[in-house]
């Protein structure tokens, strides 16, 4: 029976056929198959005390009988991952360069003892067995030679390899994993024996958000591996999202069973038309899931999206035969550390005829520089000459030391720390020699290890005590590999946790190689940034990322793109056209330079001249009976008045100030209450004059002492009483008017005590009705200079002027107001003057015969006779 081995996933034969399965094509065979066969599987170098190392560097196929349990082989077809023997060269070369030092373990030689991390139950039980008893056949037996392996370093933490980590902690021996840092597995303190010597990810999250946010990216896809470091940073990448309103487009967690290859119908949609709205993707990589994201990305063949990940896990593809590569472009947040000066040189001259025990060595010469192997020794031969690994391409072998073979050389130096700690932590103690040196347990390590603090020979600190570890910064690396094959690394800046607030992300934005078929800074949206001058409204039933814009309503704006609220604009400022900005008002107020005011201002003018004209004309004309009539002092009173009317109007007119505004209101109560009252006293006179011929003597005493004279100052006493109270209590103020007028600040008169101004308009009203029911009243009297119709008229032109006024004074705003109320001042004193001395005006100048006594008594007498 046949029984395929590959990172998780097994298969008998009948499977394969099933599946109609050929031999992989992707699986690294050789000619010489039975000369690696004679090889271990396993590189040993003595020394006096050894490291030993599990690092899987192999996928393979091998033979099983139906009823056997154990490996007739040890390998048979052979698959390399070149990143993985990147590791295993970092971890030689710490041990050469440690055993090279004379101030670290002087006098005492580093070996290891290295293991391929098979994905076998058995082989891992029988591998940890061997380096825990260097025994092959007895399990939880010692006999013979005590093993020198101090601690053990491990790709894989507790967790995931559960296999060998439970018996590795029954021994209480030292494990340094070299994995990404797992919190979990330090909390619970129930793992006394793992040590972690790779920095923290507490900041990840936060670093991968800071890169969304500088290029406004809100709408993010995520691929998460399922395991406890994957859902936990899930979790924190989420809430660093949510705080930076920044939204989850898609989430999909990836089972940490590997995709076989081979089996196109094992395809995982998860790139699929629900997630194609998102063009940014980020990829948290955990241990083995690496190989289920590579082959789901790849079936589905997208090349156009922006990637952004925590580990170089996609550079382990170098089989791949695509013209475009799908993670060009990608962002990479890589662990800062230190170039290790002296790595590069080791890996130029390491070779298989320097270190012929190392088997994977040999294997990996033949495959690059196509070897063959003698007959005779299995020697290679036929070799590329003076062939290095510094020759391959980078798809093939990358010399810059990765994150993770940082942290294996960093595995080394803290158990050579510790040792060194543990052996020499007196130093009056002589040197001890190789035989006292094993005389310790692996487990009394532990106290050196968990609290082991150094610097690194690049200067870097490395710490084990995870209480104590320093969050680390991140180089933002840009990986470039088109053409395929490429593979140039690129770093566009650096992430620090302590950098200031908006500070932290420091890019080189010209160095960025987007990814295949992106020409520009790609933008991913689910809903375009809304401009200044709208704000946003929420979708509902999506995310908060989704809205739509709505413009800003009236006086309110917004000054940036995505605001969720329009402000307000303050009363001094108005919105502009666009609502994106604030303008200065202009103050103004009813000028004469205004037309409007020029046009008041005129017409207030030209009717107190007309008015002073008729008062001269009166004058000249004071003896003619048509003056004489009704009292003509009464007529001076009024038409004097009836100026004073006119001018209080420009009052109204040009800036206002605090006594203008005093004067305006008191100026045309008093002055209005006098013509108001001088019209009653001339009604009053016309009823009393026709009155007197009767035989009422208290008539004709009314009439010659003058009593409708007191009228007026009565009538004005009271107002000014009004007024008085008015100006004492609440008087007329400058105001500002910010909202009537778009645009402007429109300084008025406040009229203060609004209760007081109604009673004086009250009261002037009543005046004027009382005043126009008399004339009503007196309107059948005898016409000849009579003008008591005249008086009905102008009183009922005064009044409708007025109850119009009201309700369209109510109605306006600003100088609207103002104007109305020039308006109504004007028209009120032109309505008396004309109603009431046109018809006068009329007969002076124009029929002067009807001026007179003759003329009078003959237009008496035709009117008899026409009568009778």
């Amino acid at each position: 029976m046949v029984e395929f081995k590959d990172v998780g996933t097994e298969m008998n034969s009948d499977s394969i056929l099933n599946h109609g399965m050929k031999r992989p094509a992707l699986v690294y065979t050789l000619e010489n198959e039975a000369c690696l066969l004679r090889r271990s599987t396993s590189v040993r170098r003595d020394g006096d005390v050894v490291i030993g190392c599990f690092l899987p560097l192999y996928y393979y196929i091998y033979y099983t009988g139906i009823l056997d349990i154990k490996p007739v082989t040890d390998f048979y077809f052979i698959q390399h991952t070149p990143n993985n023997y990147q590791n295993y060269l970092a971890f030689t070369f710490a041990i050469e360069e440690i055993n090279t030092n004379p101030h670290l373990l002087p006098n005492i030689t580093l070996g290891y003892e290295f293991h391929n991390f098979i994905y076998s139950h058995w082989r891992m039980l029988e591998n940890s067995f061997i380096l825990l008893t260097r025994q092959h056949e007895i399990p939880n037996y010692t006999c013979g030679t005590e093993s020198k392996c101090a601690a053990v370093l491990t790709e894989m933490p507790w967790g995931t390899s559960a296999q060998i980590g439970p018996l590795l902690e029954l021994y209480r021996f030292p494990q340094v994993t070299f994995d990404s840092f797992d919190p979990t597995l330090m909390d619970t303190g129930l793992y006394p024996s793992l040590h972690q010597v790779a920095p923290k990810d507490t900041y990840l999250a936060l670093a991968m958000v800071s890169l969304m946010l500088h290029f406004h990216w809100t709408w993010i896809g995520l691929l998460i591996t399922e395991s406890q470091k994957g859902l936990q940073f899930l979790s924190d990448v989420r809430a660093e999202m949510d705080r930076n309103r920044v939204c989850v487009a898609f989430m999909k967690v990836l089972s940490n069973v590997a995709v076989l290859y081979v089996l196109s119908e094992k395809k995982h949609k998860i790139l699929s038309v629900d997630t194609s709205s998102a063009n940014v993707v980020v990829i948290y990589y955990d241990t083995d899931s690496a190989n289920d994201i590579n082959y789901t990305i790849m079936q589905n063949f997208v090349t156009w999206k922006v990637w952004v990940t925590n580990s170089q896990w996609h550079a382990d593809l170098n089989w791949r035969d695509f013209i475009h590569d799908h993670f060009h472009g990608i962002f990479i947040f890589s662990h800062h550390h230190e170039e290790i000066s002296h790595f590069k040189n080791f890996v130029q001259q390491a070779t298989p005829f320097k270190y012929p025990e190392d088997t994977y060595l040999i294997m990996y010469w033949s495959k690059n520089f196509h070897c063959s192997f003698s007959a005779s020794d299995c020697a290679l031969k036929n070799c590329t000459p003076n062939a290095s690994l510094a020759w391959l391409p980078l798809n093939q072998f990358e010399t810059a030391m990765s994150d993770r073979s940082y942290n294996i050389y960093n595995a080394v130096y803290a158990v050579a720390q510790a040792l060194h700690a543990m052996l020499f932590e007196e130093v009056q103690r002589p040197p001890l020699s190789s035989r006292q040196v094993m005389m310790f347990s692996p487990w009394q390590l532990h106290s050196f290890l968990k609290y082991i603090q150094f610097n690194n020979p690049a200067g870097d600190q490395v710490n084990l005590d995870w209480r104590r570890k320093v969050d680390s910064e991140y180089d933002l690396l840009n990986f470039w590999n088109f053409p395929e094959g490429l593979r140039l690394k690129v770093k566009l800046g650096i992430f620090s946790s302590h950098a200031p607030d908006g500070q932290k992300l420091t890019l080189s934005e010209y160095m960025i190689e987007w990814a295949t078929e992106v020409t520009e800074i790609p933008h991913s949206v689910c809903s375009e940034s809304c401009t200044p001058g709208f704000r946003k409204s929420p979708q509902e039933g999506k995310a908060a990322c989704c809205f739509d814009c709505t413009p800003c309503a009236g006086n309110e704006i917004t000054n940036d793109t995505d605001m969720e609220q329009c402000v307000k604009c303050p009363d001094a400022q108005y919105a502009n056209t666009r609502r994106n900005n604030c303008l200065g008002k202009t103050v103004t107020f009813l000028a004469y330079e205004d037309p409007i005011g020029k046009f008041l201002a005129g017409t207030a003018l030209s009717l107190t001249v007309l008015t002073a004209l008729v008062l001269a004309l009166f004058l000249k004309h004071q003896d003619t009976p048509i003056v004489k009539a009704n009292n003509r002092a009464l007529s001076y009173t009024l038409l004097i008045s009836l100026i004073c009317c006119f001018l209080c109007s420009l009052l109204f007119i040009g800036k206002p100030w605090p006594a203008t505004c005093i004067f305006q209101q008191t100026t045309f109560a008093v002055v209005f209450t006098v013509a108001v009252a001088t019209v009653l006293a001339k009604t009053m006179t016309v009823v009393l004059a026709f009155k007197v011929t009767g035989p009422s003597r208290r008539m004709r005493q009314l009439l010659v002492s003058g009593a409708p004279n007191f009228i007026i100052p009565i009538c004005s006493l009271i107002q000014l009483t009004l007024c008085g109270i008015w100006m004492g209590t609440n008087p007329p103020y400058i105001d500002t008017d910010a909202h009537s007028e778009h645009g402007h600040i429109i300084i008025v008169c406040n009229k203060g005590s609004l209760t007081a101004f109604y009673c004086v308009l009250g009261y002037l009203g009543s005046l004027a009705m009382v005043s126009f029911t008399v004339a009503f009243l007196a309107r059948n009297l005898p016409e000849t200079f009579n003008e008591a119709k005249f008086l009905t008229f102008s009183m009922l032109v005064f009044c409708s002027v007025w109850v119009t006024f009201l309700p369209v004074y109510h109605s306006s705003k600003g100088k609207a107001m103002v104007v109305m109320e020039v308006f109504s001042i004007l028209a009120s004193s032109a309505g008396l003057l004309g109603c009431i001395f046109a018809p006068k005006c009329y007969i002076i100048l124009l029929r002067p015969e009807r001026n007179s006594l003759s003329g009078f008594k003959s237009k008496t007498h035709s009117g008899r006779e026409k009568s009778s």
